[in-house]
């Protein structure tokens, strides 16, 4: 097992692109990966409910989901952090006060306090999934959420990081941010896998664009940035291969000596 590796590769950016196509270049790569005995895990902000054909697609059962909050090693939940129930009330409050909608999402299903808002369509519809969100103001009820949305313009999330210190947010869209638990990133999820498949630093590997997988990208220690992320994201990688349009997963592989 000493020359194989372990290689999370986040999904929006990175393996998908723009019109959310998995280039054939990154499909065949990510195959071979496997056929050489190394381990293939997603590392996402998705719902895991959010990539089941991508995961089918390309035979991959573990994976990092909610930005590190569920966790999934070869089919079985390995690790999950969940919300405070308590803060997200007084949050959600908070954000109705201010018309802002919320949507509270679980590892099975994502549910929106209002019946409908531009903000959830706008953004959500970026994602070209088959899934909406359906109202159900009371979901966090009962249940372990592991993250919520919260649907406002650029900057607007300033307020609520000052009175929420449970929580971390981060922007994906320009009226989207996600709410973590604080402290939760991809690279926690990370870390309860590679300790238990016992994989040394120098044997992981991470791909990403957003500034979701910063934290991930300054843990592992074989990180690559995509030619289409952002400065940030970039400035934090190790390497910096070619845009998820120009066979970036293919390139980048290549670039570390993966294939």
């Amino acid at each position: 097992m000493t020359n194989k590796c372990v290689i999370f590769f986040d999904i929006d950016g990175t393996l998908l692109n723009h019109d959310k196509e998995l280039p054939l270049s990154a499909k065949k790569a990510i195959f071979k990966l496997k056929e050489n005995g190394h381990v293939v895990a997603i590392a996402t902000g998705r719902a895991p409910f959010m990539f089941e054909d991508l995961r089918k697609e390309l035979d991959i059962n573990t994976f990092v989901s909610y930005n590190g909050q569920y966790v999934v090693l070869n089919g079985k939940v390995l690790y999950t952090n969940p919300l405070m129930i308590p803060s997200l009330e007084k949050l959600t409050e908070a954000a109705i006060h201010n018309n802002h909608p919320v949507v509270f999402m679980d590892h099975e299903d994502m549910k929106a306090n209002v019946p409908e808002h531009t903000y959830i369509k706008e953004s959500i519809d970026t994602l070209k999934i088959s899934r909406f969100p359906t109202h159900d103001p009371y979901y966090y009820k009962g249940r372990e959420l592991y993250q919520t949305l919260l649907f406002c313009p650029e900057g607007e999330e300033k307020q609520y990081e000052q009175e929420f210190h449970d929580f971390d947010f981060v922007r994906w869209h320009p009226v989207s941010v996600d709410v973590l638990p604080k402290g939760g990133s991809k690279a926690k999820g990370i870390e309860q896998i590679v300790k238990k498949l016992g994989f040394p630093q120098e044997h992981q590997y991470a791909f990403g664009d957003g500034l979701n997988d910063i934290e991930m990208l300054l843990t592992v220690k074989n990180s690559v940035a995509m030619g289409n992320a952002v400065e940030k994201v970039k400035e934090v990688a190790k390497y910096v291969t070619k845009s998820v349009e120009d066979d970036g997963i293919f390139h980048g592989l290549q670039l570390v000596g993966l294939l």
